[in-house]
């Protein structure tokens, strides 16, 4: 899941749990989201220049589900490619609980 980007002085490289904190706080900039904790919420693939991202959501009670949800694949998106230059092909986003 590492992002290794080859520069023109060396290689660039954007570990595995620093891409996972990367998403983990743009999901939770969505005011009523947090990710869920624990192994196997979240799951991010980078080959190529490209990104595809599988998450798990906990919902604070009385958020729009689908409109929640549709925010945090956003801001997933836009931190993605601002901050490591990736397409992103999919960000897949279950809620799984709600608080």
């Amino acid at each position: 899941m590492s992002l290794v980007v080859e520069a023109e002085r060396g290689a660039i490289t954007v570990p595995d749990a620093t891409l996972a904190s990367l998403v983990v706080h743009a999901s939770e900039r969505v005011d009523g989201a947090r990710l869920r904790r624990g192994r196997g919420h979240l799951d991010i693939e980078i080959a190529n220049g490209r990104a595809r991202v599988a998450l798990e959501l906990v919902a604070r009670y009385g958020e729009v589900l689908p409109e929640l949800a549709r925010h945090v694949q956003e801001e997933v998106t836009d931190a993605l490619t601002t901050m490591c230059g990736v397409v992103v092909e999919s960000v897949d986003v279950d809620v799984e609980e709600v608080e």
